[in-house]
């Protein structure tokens, strides 16, 4: 694949290390994700110099490798790759490599011994050891009291790498260049065939690459807050990870890589606060629960049981029955008032951070948010009968019914579902957003007419030549890459097709499914994407939207 990396950040599985290029200027950086999207990433400016002046120079980056070379000079070339996931090697032929260090206050370069310096990044918490293992090095770095004023390393000729570490650098033998891009390979060529259904069509396989690549090199190992391998949802710059975003990430790991889907849910599981709330992100160095986000690891979970037998251990079962119980209690205990349904405090909370529904104010009493809860109430049930616990799966059983008849009665009238909002539960009159249809995943529990309103709803007011619009077109509130007032997203996709497809409309779920696989021939992995035009927005290196393409081509292609 031809990797954009303005686009795709050249990276690999378990590696904090990326380099992309930026949009605006057109630099290109060494960056390290340590400590999530609010900390500094970039290391170092990239730049290639002949006879002491910076010449252009175009990018040729593939899965495996990104190189630099003088425009029409390719014999004048830098190539890096990153074979283990802590070290970025780098071979430099007849051109000179120069790295600018992006550095803080009190960032600091030494040499230790000939042709080793060892590098401290202190708001990263950092340290890089820079190794000359056969070229020439050279670094300018002024002492100034407290740092170096600037740091330029200039390198040519030769083999180089730069290793990252927290506290003490352990000397290690290194491979050659030739064995570390041999090694990367082969690991990147064993992701891409788990990840490719076994038949499919040429038409997909740009999709396929992208996909692939975004999901095999957007995995971090194990560090500081991380006791699991976890799946950013980018290293372009969303990199944290998010407690639903991870669930489809984990959905689609689940029938070829079972133990790295659970360590997804374990992410959260293992940092579930004592209210029962989820964190609303989590990174090496921080936990955020300012919001939570909506309640679906049953569902998710009760959907990996199909996938893989791995799932249907008892003892994993039992785990999220605990933590689940435990959602559930928070939603009842924390977000309820008396008589009332659970409600969201901000639209971060729902994943719509800016759906028209929460445009009057806050706390809302939504649609989406009860559906979910029923949903995992009757999921629930079921874990608790093959747990053994009978008295337990009667208690869910009655809160699910409970649930849904309040819902029905403060959420639904003849025109369908709306909110509520504030502390008196104010009906809000605007129903333009595709948040309130979200009841279709209930839609069992749903008198059938009512089932079959929602359906031609979303036919009729919300579906594009791409998929679902976030808000109706006609609606005032819908905005031109306005983020949840129009834009697609890849995890509501899914959702509605996940839903259709369970409650027998097969032909709607199978039309939303190819116009999604066929979207991302147009907009690639992006965030989310225009109803209209298809162009990818925002992020455009998402693995949700990844991990959703490649999930809905295998249903599409009856893998699944």
């Amino acid at each position: 694949m031809k990797l954009d990396i303005k686009e795709i950040p050249f990276s690999r599985y378990g590696s904090y290390f990326c380099i992309s290029e930026e949009k605006d200027s057109n630099d290109v950086y060494i960056r390290d994700i340590h400590g999530g999207d609010d900390a500094p990433s970039r290391l170092f400016k990239i730049a290639l110099v002949e006879n002491g002046i910076e010449q252009d120079f175009e990018v040729h980056a593939s899965e495996v490798s990104v190189q630099f070379h003088i425009k029409g000079r390719s014999e004048a070339a830098v190539e890096m790759i990153i074979p283990k996931e802590n070290e970025l090697h780098i071979e430099v032929k007849n051109i000179e490599l120069k790295l600018t260090a992006d550095k803080g206050k009190y960032d600091s370069i030494m040499e230790l011994a000939r042709g080793m310096f060892e590098y401290h990044i202190y708001p990263k918490e950092l340290k890089l050891m820079l190794l000359n293992l056969s070229g020439t090095l050279n670094v300018q770095a002024p002492w100034n009291i407290i740092g170096n004023d600037y740091i330029d390393i200039c390198l040519s000729k030769g083999h180089f790498v730069f290793e990252s570490y927290q506290t003490v650098y352990k000397e290690k033998k290194y491979s050659s260049f030739h064995e570390g891009k041999d090694q990367v390979t082969r690991q990147y060529k064993a992701w891409f065939q788990s990840m490719k259904p076994l038949q499919v069509d040429d038409q997909y396989l740009s999709s396929i690459e992208r996909a692939a690549y975004i999901t095999w090199s957007s995995v971090v190992h194990p560090h500081g807050l991380l006791r699991e391998p976890a799946m950013y949802m980018s290293k372009l710059w969303m990199y944290n990870i998010w407690s639903w975003d991870n669930c489809f990430n984990a959905l689609n790991l689940g029938k070829e890589h079972p133990e790295l889907a659970y360590k997804q849910l374990k992410i959260f599981m293992d940092t579930q606060d004592e209210s029962g709330a989820y964190p609303d992100f989590v990174n090496d160095k921080f936990i955020s629960y300012n919001c939570t986000k909506p309640p679906i690891f049953a569902l998710v979970y009760d959907q990996l049981m199909q996938k893989n037998d791995y799932f249907k251990e008892t003892s994993r079962i039992r785990e999220v029955f605990e933590s689940t119980k435990k959602v559930m209690s928070y939603y009842d205990n924390y977000r309820t008032f008396k008589e009332r349904l659970p409600h969201y405090k901000h639209g971060n909370d729902s994943g719509w951070d800016n759906a028209s529904l929460f445009h009057e104010g806050m706390p809302v009493e939504a649609p989406d948010l009860a559906s979910f809860l029923i949903r995992s109430y009757d999921i629930l049930a079921s874990f608790a009968e093959i747990l053994g616990e009978k008295e337990e799966a009667v208690s869910f059983k009655e809160r699910a019914d409970s649930m849904f008849k309040l819902l029905m009665e403060r959420l639904y009238d003849a025109d369908g579902f709306y909110g509520r909002v504030g502390k008196d539960g104010k009906i809000i009159t605007n129903r333009s957003s595709l948040i309130l249809r979200l009841p279709l995943l209930i839609a069992y529990r749903l008198d059938k007419t009512i089932a079959e309103e929602l359906v031609n709803d979303l036919e009729q007011n919300f579906e594009t030549r791409f998929g679902l619009a976030t808000e109706n077109p006609s609606s005032p509130y819908y905005k031109e890459n306005g983020y949840w007032l129009g834009p697609i997203w890849a995890p509501v996709t899914y959702l509605f097709i996940h839903a259709l497809k369970a409650n027998g409309y097969t032909e709607a779920a199978d039309r939303l499914r190819k116009k999604f696989l066929d979207l991302t021939l147009e907009g690639g992995m992006a965030e989310n994407f225009d109803p209209f035009t298809g162009e990818g927005l925002v992020d455009t290196s998402f693995t949700w939207t990844s991990s959703v393409f490649l999930q809905l081509l295998h249903e599409h292609y009856g893998d699944d």
